[in-house]
């Protein structure tokens, strides 16, 4: 187990910012950092980090949390992964206490797979850089393919011997379990043998987003004819192919920095343009594109640049995956190389300024590239070319959005020569056989003679009814988590009886006190409960903390919580938040700030706490009256007392907002 002082060590070392800034590509919005949520499809911000506060809230998900629970979240890391990546990142060592044989056995069996695999790893690193054979046949290999020692270190390059249990005694041998080897595939066992996976080829390690080893590909070395040129590492409970991009651990800063993806289709495309000083490039793996895959690229840019190498066939049958990422909503340009290169000869051959002068001069929109495509291949056959414009529109009709979509059809009709009119209809056909297949009914539309609007009554709707008692005590945790040891004047109301009257009157006070003080005594005074049991175990544990620290820290507060009460607590901090996600003050509205009065605002909720508990008295009251052999004179005598004591708190409510 780590040691509670490492833990501690991590939390105060790390900046969540810097964490998920790793992920997420976030832009300066006032004090805070504003991006797409990484937890869902969206297309506006959603997604807040509060440098200042030391957490983060994903109002589309409704997670939220610090640095640890992020990594918890987003790459599914148990709380001592997820410690032991920020020790990693921040240079932290880590202190373990000594583990029992039972906490040995409970180890998890994702962390046993990660543990097997990053050893494997550094194992095909050992033999690539430190044994005869590695040297010889691996090495000679990757500096034949043109990588140099700091790339093929960069990339964890390596090298599998080609014998057939080479690395599975040494594992063995060094304490591993066999059932772990051969769930990751590193082992084939049948019956009694035992053989490793990848004999004989040199390994591509494949990484997870923050670094961890999910897999390998194989690239053999000979001319087996019955083996296959690449081998990749079967499914397993981490490694899922059609959800990992090769490359991408290395490529996800500058991918957000550049705001824009390469996207190639193999493992030394990627690495020989990483060498050549373009970093923002990630791979397929020579598998079809999937929509996890480009959501993965979608969390760090919304622009994807597919390059083909000069192959037509290969182009025309990749082409199918531009849809796929249209339907994402995601920007894509397509780049082809000259006949007989692909990304890694081209790269090779030409300087970085060459190679990125090619890039921009030659990345093409989809539109203008699928056109230039099938136009050829038309070859001015009227059926043909008939054919071509329908398959274009079928990919503009996979764009979610409206606009770009009429943009496209615009685009399309000045490059292939035909009516914008035709186009649209041909577009709303598409989307309309889609509609019928969706919900099962017949629809018409004519796309030249769009239906007249017709005045429709709206049926009155229910608002939801909130819950006051709820949202008030939601308030005082807020309330005291932002300034509950600050020092404030405050006005109090003192109710006397008026001796003329025999009426009640109040009488204002002033008085200095501390803001969780002055809370906690009033709903002492007043025996105000809590309804709400998480926000009554907060308070009682913010009241008991800020009782005993003087220097009370929101952000030390949060990580002593449990999960489920930190993220209580996270949502309450950010939910102000939604109101700068849009840059609402440029348009001249400009939320409140609680800061500027805070002892107004303590009064207001509590006074407001107070009147809608009157209310409920009040309504408890009348409900006894419709009892039987109920002195019906004593409860509206009460009733009175309490409507007269809500008149006057309410005159002092109205004082308070104003």
């Amino acid at each position: 187990m780590i040691s509670q002082n490492s833990i501690a060590k991590v939390f105060e070392t790390a900046r969540v910012e810097e964490v998920i800034g790793d992920f997420v590509q976030l832009k300066k919005a006032g004090t805070n950092f504003k991006g797409l949520s990484p937890f869902s499809e969206e297309r506006s911000p959603s997604f807040v980090v509060s440098p200042v506060k030391q957490i983060w809230k994903d109002f589309s998900s409704g997670k939220g949390g610090n640095a640890v629970t992020f990594l918890m979240e987003h790459e599914h890391f148990t709380y001592p992964e997820a410690i032991k990546y920020l020790a990693k990142k921040y240079n932290i060592e880590i202190e373990e206490t000594e583990r029992t044989d039972q906490e040995k056995a409970q180890a998890d069996t994702r962390e046993s797979l990660y543990l097997v695999s990053e050893y494997a790893s550094s194992y095909f690193q050992n033999v690539l850089h430190k044994t005869n054979p590695g040297k010889a046949i691996g090495l000679s290999y990757f500096k034949e393919r043109g990588f140099t020692e700091e790339t093929i270190k960069k990339f964890d390059l390596g090298y599998a011997l080609d014998e057939w249990q080479g690395f599975t005694d040494d594992a063995l041998g060094k304490g591993y379990k066999l059932k772990f080897l051969e769930q990751t595939g590193l082992t084939i066992v049948k019956g009694e043998k035992r053989f490793d996976r990848f004999k004989g080829r040199v390994m591509f390690p494949i990484h997870s987003m923050s670094g961890r080893v999910l897999g390998f590909g194989g690239r053999i070395l000979t001319n087996d004819k019955k083996a296959a040129k690449y081998l990749n590492s079967p499914e397993s409970e981490i490694y899922h192919k059609s959800k990992i991009l090769y490359g991408l651990y290395h490529a996800k800063q500058s991918i957000a920095k550049e705001d824009n993806c390469y996207l190639v289709e193999g493992y030394t495309d990627v690495i020989q343009f990483s060498q050549t000083g373009i970093t923002n490039v990630v791979s397929s793996s020579g598998t079809a594109l999937s929509p996890d895959q480009i959501r993965l690229i979608n969390r760090l840019t919304n622009n994807i640049t597919v390059l083909f190498d000069g192959d037509a066939a290969g182009i025309r049958a990749s082409i199918r995956g531009i849809d796929l990422i249209l339907e994402q909503g995601v920007n894509v340009k397509i780049c082809t190389f000259p006949d007989g290169e692909d990304p890694d000869s081209f790269s090779k051959s030409n300087t970085l300024e060459e190679l990125k002068a090619y890039l921009e001069e030659n990345a093409k929109d989809f539109i203008q590239f699928k056109a230039s495509l099938l136009v050829r291949e038309a070859n001015n056959d009227p059926i043909k070319k008939a054919e071509t414009i329908r398959e274009i529109v079928n990919s503009i009709a996979k764009i979610p959005d409206q606009i770009k979509r009429e943009i496209y059809i615009q685009e399309c009709a000045r490059i292939m020569d035909i009516s914008e009119n035709v186009l649209f209809t041909t577009l709303a056909q598409i989307n309309n056989k889609g509609a019928q297949v969706n919900s099962g009914k017949s629809r018409s539309f004519n796309a030249e003679q769009p239906p007249p609007f017709e005045v429709v009554k709206n049926e009155p709707t229910h608002k939801p009814k909130i819950d006051v008692q709820y949202e008030l005590e939601r308030k005082i945790i807020e309330i005291l988590m932002l300034y509950g040891d600050r020092v404030e004047q405050f006005e109090d109301v003192v109710l006397q009886v008026d001796e003329a009257t025999g009426d009640l009157v109040s009488k204002p006070t002033q008085h200095e006190a501390r803001v969780f003080e002055k809370i906690y005594l009033d709903l002492q005074e007043d025996e105000m409960q809590f309804s709400n049991p998480q926000f009554k175990a907060l308070y009682y544990a913010i009241i008991d903390k800020l009782n005993q620290d003087e220097n009370f820290s929101t952000k030390n507060f949060i990580n002593q919580l449990d999960q489920d009460s930190a993220s209580a607590v996270t949502s309450i901090l950010m939910e102000d938040e939604r109101y700068y996600l849009h840059d609402w003050e440029r348009n001249l509205i400009i939320p409140k700030n609680k800061k500027d009065s805070v002892a107004q605002l303590v009064s207001q909720t509590i006074l407001s706490l107070r009147c809608h508990l009157i209310d409920k008295k009040v309504i408890e009251y009348k409900n006894e009256t419709l009892k039987e052999n109920v002195d019906t004179r004593a409860i509206i005598e009460d009733v009175k007392d309490y409507v007269g004591l809500k008149m006057l708190l309410s005159r002092k409510l109205g004082k308070v907002v104003g």
